[in-house]
């Protein structure tokens, strides 16, 4: 019997509630508000419309797996779970075992005129997973039986697995040999390997460890006209690399089997310290210069005041937390403080480098240094996150995310847009949001940003969604403008494909829309996922 919630982020045993203190602040913010009553599973199923499609050999009927299968986690799938309004369903799921499986799934999809969906671990915040509306029937290929790590070879440090595993099984196949790859999204629990690939995803200590990208060496996707299998090797100059196809494809040109990925032994030493600067300007130039330093960290996670003041609200503590702000106001770090954590891995001669260096840097910019307590605790919590949503709805409050990435002169003024955005959006009518901002990847170049929006949930689903495309045309909009990525570590979708000939191009569309054309001639694939 599953544990993930249906309608809602994670394992349903685990909360992260609200305490009467967070909820006063809230109310402070942005204003009291009225929970909503949700949708209960058993009417969602009540209401699913008969398949039409057989229950043939690997095609499953069942109800309950038709929901869990309807939707992934955007603001939208939120909404339509929890308002009871997630039509139209797949008709049927497949769990295929291997390649071959999902080589005959492209038969049966051409023999029934069917669409197939790819699903990882339906973790996807930008609607990679909705079901098209028509009179074609959908197939829900749940790739989760994939999931085996199929050969290590310790002289090449590559790995081959299924593309359906999920981090924390790739991580414990691995570890198990001595291996890690190192790729820690915070969908981390429950996103899966092929998942990451096809959306260029980017995890948590890719400083260290590399971006999707860096880490995917080659593997197999099966596309409705042949096999593609792209061959894993150190480097290469014969002509375009097919594993840049592969890799933020979603879903357009194939299903992903196999992966073989780069790993590296497990590190003998990780810490994550905390620094306290007084203001973001001396923050943002402390950790660009880090940056640019190209010192072997992990992460740099750098957080604006209004984060930080977050983070520190919601931790609780509040004799700690006040000791806290004493001392670092007797430091010169006041009101305006901003939190940077600082990943450091690796033998122990390279981390005692890398944070004093890096500790050198920061003092020159006003930054104070607390410790490994503060890091402590991130590394526990460091996928809780999301679970503060389902605690944030049940108090009658929702909340989203908007991420770029863009260079470092306009990191400040991009972040402050999108913020002033969301503000103006929600003033409009008279509401209020609490905005918020970090910065969770960078690079000698730039930075990704990764803003937070929380506002009161309206009781109705349209004012709801209303909103929610207002605030996310109008944020978008501001990341056009100021020349970011419409996406750095989510994907497109169907949420953000509207953006994204700013920046690829009405000739790169082309280029894009065509190797869709000939690798899926049928349309078998997801039809709205980057184009439609």
């Amino acid at each position: 019997m599953t544990l993930r919630r249906w309608n809602g982020w994670g394992d349903d045993s685990i909360d992260a509630p609200l305490g009467e203190d967070v909820l006063n602040v809230l109310a402070e913010w942005i204003g009291r508000s009225t929970p909503t009553q949700d949708v209960s599973l058993a009417d969602t199923i009540a209401s699913l419309p008969a398949s039409r499609l057989p229950a043939e050999a690997r095609l499953s009927d069942d109800a309950e797996a038709r929901v869990r299968h309807a939707r992934g986690q955007s603001f939208p799938d939120w909404l339509a779970m929890r308002f009871g309004r997630m039509a139209p369903y797949p008709d049927v799921v497949s769990f295929p075992e291997s390649h071959e499986d999902v080589a005959e799934l492209y038969a049966v999809a051409k023999r029934h005129g069917a669409i197939l969906i790819p699903y990882g671990g339906g973790t996807s915040v930008v609607g990679h997973l909705n079901v098209p509306q028509g009179e074609r029937p959908v197939i829900s290929v749940d790739l989760g039986r994939l999931n085996r790590l199929q050969h290590l070879d310790e002289t090449t440090c590559l790995a081959t697995f299924g593309a359906g595993v999920a981090g924390p099984d790739l991580e414990a196949q691995l570890r198990a040999h001595g291996y890690m790859l190192g790729h820690f999204p915070q969908s981390f629990e429950y996103s899966t390997l092929g998942g990451w690939i096809v959306t260029r995803s980017s995890g948590q200590q890719s400083l260290r460890y590399g971006r999707i990208e860096n880490l995917f060496a080659g593997g197999r996707m099966q596309t409705s006209e042949a096999e593609l299998n792209i061959p894993s090797l150190p480097a290469s100059s014969a002509g375009p690399d097919l594993r840049e196809m592969v890799m933020g494809s979603e879903g357009r040109l194939g299903i992903l089997t196999e992966a073989q990925v780069r790993v590296r032994p497990v590190p003998a030493h990780e810490d994550f310290h905390a620094l306290f600067f007084p203001d973001w300007d001396a923050a943002v130039e402390a950790t660009r210069r880090i940056a640019q330093a190209r010192l072997p960290l992990s992460m740099l996670r750098l957080s604006n005041s209004k984060e930080t003041e977050t983070n520190l609200t919601l931790a609780g503590h509040d004799r700690a937390i006040a000791w806290l702000k004493r001392y670092l106001g007797l430091r010169g770090v006041g009101e305006d403080r901003v939190l940077l954590l600082m990943g450091v891995t690796g033998t122990g001669n390279e981390t005692y480098y890398a944070r004093n260096e890096a500790m050198t840097i920061a003092r020159q910019h006003g930054g104070v240094h607390l410790g490994r307590g503060i890091g402590r605790g991130w590394q526990k919590n460091r996928y809780r996150g999301p679970y503060m949503r389902n605690s944030l709805w049940a108090a009658g409050y929702a909340a989203d995310t908007i991420e770029t990435a863009v260079n470092w002169d306009r990191v400040t003024p991009l972040m402050q847009a999108m913020e002033a955005a969301a503000e103006a959006v929600f003033a409009e009518q008279n509401e209020k949001v609490h905005a918020f901002t970090h910065l969770s990847h960078v690079y000698p170049q730039g930075s990704s940003i990764y803003s937070t929006f929380v506002f009161r949930a309206s009781p109705d689903y349209e004012e709801n969604m209303q909103r929610w495309r207002m605030l996310k045309t109008r944020v978008s909009e501001q990341i056009v403008a100021h020349g970011g990525t419409i996406s750095h570590q989510h994907g497109v979708g169907a949420d953000h494909a509207r953006w994204l000939p700013a920046e690829k191009g009405e000739f790169g569309m082309r280029l894009i829309r065509a190797q869709g054309e000939l690798a899926d001639p049928h349309g078998i694939m997801p039809p709205s996922n980057l184009y439609s």
